[in-house]
């Protein structure tokens, strides 16, 4: 379908780039001791906050295509929402429907799946908790019942540890959930159902962007070959780990579950994986790592040979890659974004990120494609990420990002760019307050030297967030206070810096305004109309 865009009917944009900056994680709730964006030192975003052209916007639940507005919004369905200007059904909703309906467990990959699990073992892997940002307790459990209600007797669970967008020590309390099933389920039907393997989620299997691989290593080998240090059940082995240090849930190590000595669930030729994980970029890795017969990122065979397995994830992750090539549920269909139309328009762009968010500005920004739209017009920068624990560096690669944005911008050569700051995120998932404070800071400082480059250029900057973080480090309960490593329902703000205003248009947001309409007004800044199916334009035009 060919797409173009009319000029706008009053306004013909500015004669620098409109830019839209992403301070991932940033959102905002009321000042507090546990509110690392109201305790830094922050003048630049304070100003923002204070000026007319300055509103807040919902990121979370149904107006980022979420099941329910008790949902926490997340960097994928943000910057799907953003680059797509309108609300697309995203995974948790999907998956909720299709297992509703009965639909996931009429597609022949399910029924392969079930056929490999009778005949042999099925294996379930995915994040074990209710966070419902990368997947949900409740669709493990939909699949453990159905897989025994069909037939299936040998079945292993591979638990990843949450602690990142659920309680930072919460692990114990999902497992005693997923014990019970399974003790229900095997005296039903006189089944072998048992947690096999596990491990925290920032240490194994669910690496992100090529940022780690040897986690992804560490991850498959504990849960193919059983690997990793022996206990007799998962709940021994997360007490354990506890007393051992003071790491919450998603750094602790790899561990396997034994019976005689032996690991209870090596996965072996014939056998079915499914990854109940929804989301994508934390998907991704693994299911190549399963499903690639030429895959060379580690040694598959470094402890026994790589056997012949049937894999599917819940959806597919990377519909332009094809990973995995075998899924239970279609992914969000999300066409004609603003990359689309500002490329059918010839307008140049540039994305950039560092590596823990490349694939936000990219990958999710462009309704799940990965790669260029158009080559000839885009330009994508990737800053490598430091594999370490966030905290110990809140500076993350902000000063890098910022100093190549700067360069970007004043190079003239482009009219479009959008850029994200990890660092409100990847430092508050560490539920570390004072590092989380030190991450505004810079963030502050970053976002200052690029509204002056904007100045010099007489662009536009947009200064938006993707979801809530850093907004609530902790809670506190009894005089104790608890980190919270997981995202919040805070709305996000939303800031225009246009040097050159002069009273053209005044933000005027409808009452539903969410991330969805970030699109719309982009497009309004740039001299065009927005898509009439579009969100609604959060500016009024005088």
């Amino acid at each position: 379908m060919s797409l173009s865009l009319k000029k706008h009917h009053s306004f013909a944009g500015r004669p620098g780039p409109v830019v839209i900056l992403v301070a991932d994680g940033v959102g905002v709730a009321p000042a507090g001791p546990s509110n690392a964006v109201t305790e830094a030192n922050t003048p630049t975003l304070d100003k923002l906050a204070k000026q007319t052209l300055y509103t807040e916007l919902a990121a979370h639940g149904t107006a980022v295509g979420l099941p329910s507005d008790d949902d926490m919004g997340n960097s994928e369905v943000g910057h799907n929402a953003i680059g797509a200007g309108r609300i697309f059904a995203q995974g948790a909703k999907l998956v909720n429907q299709a297992i509703a309906s009965g639909e996931v467990y009429d597609t022949e990959v399910w029924q392969q799946a079930i056929q490999h699990g009778k005949a042999n073992t099925l294996h379930l892997l995915g994040l074990h908790s209710d966070g419902n940002v990368h997947s949900h307790t409740q669709h493990l459990y939909a699949l453990m019942q159905k897989a025994a209600d069909q037939g299936v007797t040998e079945c292993c669970i591979h638990i990843l540890l949450d602690g990142r967008d659920v309680a930072a020590r919460s692990a114990l309390t999902y497992i005693e959930q997923t014990e019970s099933l399974i003790s229900k389920i095997n005296a039903q039907y006189a089944a072998n159902f048992r947690i096999a393997s596990g491990g925290g989620r920032m240490e194994i299997t669910m690496d992100r962007y090529e940022a780690d691989w040897d986690m992804v290593r560490r991850g498959y080998h504990c849960h193919t070959h059983g690997v990793g240090v022996g206990f007799e059940s998962a709940a021994q082995a997360v007490e354990a780990m506890y007393e051992a240090s003071s790491k919450g849930d998603q750094y602790l190590p790899a561990f396997v579950i034994e019976k005689n000595g032996d690991p209870v669930g090596r996965m072996n030729d014939g056998d079915a994986v499914i990854l109940f994980n929804f989301r994508g970029d934390r998907a991704i890795e693994i299911s190549l790592a399963y499903e690639r017969d030429d895959f060379a990122k580690f040694d598959r065979n470094e402890h026994r040979a790589h056997p012949s397995l049937f894999y599917a994830g819940m959806l597919q992750y990377d519909g332009d890659e094809m990973v995995p090539q075998q899924y239970l549920v279609n992914p969000p269909q999300i066409d004609r974004t603003m990359g689309e139309f500002l490329c059918a328009e010839k307008i140049t762009s540039f994305a950039i990120s560092e590596t823990q968010k490349y694939g936000h500005v990219t990958f999710f920004w462009n309704g799940n494609r990965s790669g260029y739209l158009d080559k000839s017009l885009e330009t994508y920068i990737e800053i490598p990420s430091d594999n370490i624990e966030f905290n110990q560096a809140p500076a993350m690669k902000a000063y890098e990002i910022t100093e190549k944005t700067v360069e970007l911008i004043e190079s003239g050569k482009f009219r479009f760019g959008r850029l994200n700051l990890a660092n409100g995120d990847m430092v508050g998932h560490t539920g570390d307050l004072a590092a989380a404070i030190k991450a505004m800071e810079v963030v502050d400082e970053c976002v200052a030297k690029i509204i002056r480059a904007i100045e010099r250029q007489g662009g536009v900057l947009l200064y938006t967030a993707d979801h809530g973080n850093a907004d609530i480090m902790y809670t506190e309960k009894d005089g104790v206070r608890h980190p919270k490593t997981s995202h919040t329902l805070s709305p996000v703000p939303f800031a225009i810096v246009d040097p050159l205003y002069a009273g053209e248009y005044q933000l005027s947001p409808p009452t539903d305004a969410g991330l969805t309409h970030i699109a719309a007004t982009t497009i309004n800044l740039l001299g065009f109309e927005a898509p009439e199916d579009y969100q609604p334009s959060l500016l009024r035009f005088s």
